[in-house]
Order: C-alpha cells, then structure tokens, then sequence
C-alpha cells in the first residue's frame, strides 16, 4: 500500500489496481477565503499542490469523501468538484452526503446504511466510524463526517479518520480494530472562538501510543487555521518517543507500506 500526501486532507492511497483521492482540495494557493475573522486574514490554501498532482491524478480509480457540506471546501472544493465532474471518476461516500453530491453532477457511489457494519469495497470491505469536529457550540455548527476502515485482501488495514478530535469512541475502535495504518488530522484547528475542531499535537501523541502501529499525521501547514507544524509534531513525537511509528509526510511525498504488514 502506498499513501501519496498531495496537501492538507488530500492524499492519494493505492493498493492493487486501485488509486482513491480522498477528501480532494485542488484549488490554487490563495484561491480560497479566510478561516479566521479576526488577526491576519490569511486566504487558503497557503501552500500549492506539490508538482506531482497533475500526473497522479491521471490514474485515479476512485474518490473517497469523508464530508463536504457547510462549507468544508477543504474537503471537496469547486476546482475537486469540476474535476470529478469531468472525469466521472466513482465518488464513494455516505448516504448522508449523496444527494448533496449527486445534484453537483457527480457519479455518486453511495455505501450503505449500515454505519459501523463492513461493507464490500474493491475487493475487501470497508466500515465507518463517526467524527467528532469539535466539541460544544462550535460542534453544534460543524459537520461531522466519518471516517473509514479498509480491509483490503494482502494489504494492511487502513484507518482514515476524518476530521475529528480524540473520543471515546475512536479510543474503543482503536482498541477492538488495531488498524495497522492510521492517517489522522493534526494540524490543531480552531476558529477564533472555541476549542480545537481536530487533533493537535497532544491528541496526535496519545492516539500513536493508542494505536502501536503507524500513524500517518497530515492537515498540516496548508490552512490558515491550523497552527501546528510539522516541526513541532516532530520535536513532540521525539520526546514522547514514537517518533518511529509517526510518519510526517512532506506535500508530494510517498510512503511505501509494505503487503507484509498485513500478516498478523
């Protein structure tokens, strides 16, 4: 299995035949509008798509949306919707979010309702595991999403969290799934009012401790409000010392997890 960080939530993960863009934003730097009222008003994203978008995208099979209404752009952006629009590459996602994406003109691949339940998926199956995006008034306003577990035959079982902070819930999931890949959210984002909507660095170092397996740590360095840095997710994983299972990809780059961790 190999997980292509292009910038923010979007990777590209490929296992078999298989190429799944999730959660794609793939507008332009500054192309998009502040997510901070007060203080500099930076526009999003901060950073350009690394130059190997363009030709990964050329082999995408499928997309993969963990939640893309009220305005989370960062997610599922124009420029993300006009490309899949225009390739009519599969969009899976939950029941929750289909109609919403089927009336953009997407070919919508809905999963069923059956939520935490597996579901087939190219081969293996798939299951979803509800977010959490931020806890009390500013949660009431967010969307919430999923996040999903993969488990594809010779491959390594997948976690894809969505945007969430550390819960009950994922600690238990965690604890009777033992993904032996996680991608998680870290980047620590907030509004001006209320607390952090995703993992920071505190909740990134328990859940790797949680996990015991790798974790891959993205969100980071690509929106205005996300003050964590890969710097000092790393310094952090240093002294907690699970630097070894902390992967911190760069915008562009690929990891290679090798179909032997799949066995036991």
């Amino acid at each position: 299995m190999k997980i292509h960080q292009l910038r923010n939530a979007t990777i590209i993960v490929e296992f078999g035949p298989n190429r799944i863009l999730i959660d794609p934003m793939l507008a332009p730097q500054n192309a998009l509008p502040p997510l901070r009222i007060f203080g500099t008003r930076q526009r999003n994203p901060l950073v350009e798509l690394p130059a190997s978008t363009a030709p990964a995208l050329e082999s995408i099979t499928h997309c993969l949306i963990t939640h893309c209404q009220k305005g989370h752009f960062d997610h599922l952006d124009r420029a993300a919707k006009r490309w899949l629009r225009d390739t009519q590459v599969p969009v899976i996602c939950t029941p929750h979010d289909a109609s919403h994406l089927a009336k953009r003109g997407l070919n919508v691949k809905p999963l069923p309702e059956n939520h935490g339940q597996p579901s087939p998926f190219l081969g293996g199956q798939i299951r979803t595991v509800r977010c959490t995006h931020g806890r009390g008034l500013v949660g009431k306003l967010m969307e919430h999403g999923v996040g999903y577990l993969i488990e594809a035959p010779g491959e390594p079982s997948l976690y894809l969290s969505g945007d969430t902070v550390l819960t009950p819930v994922i600690r238990a999931f965690i604890a009777n799934h033992r993904p032996q890949i996680s991608v998680v959210p870290a980047g620590g984002a907030r509004f001006d009012l209320g607390g952090d909507i995703i993992m920071g660095i505190d909740d990134v170092i328990e859940f790797t401790r949680l996990a015991a397996s790798k974790v891959v740590a993205n969100h980071l360095e690509a929106l205005s409000h996300c003050p964590v840095t890969r710097a000092a997710l790393a310094c952090a994983a240093k002294e907690a010392g699970v630097d070894s299972q902390l992967c911190i990809p760069k915008d562009g780059e690929v990891l290679d997890f090798p179909a032997a961790m799949s066995a036991g």
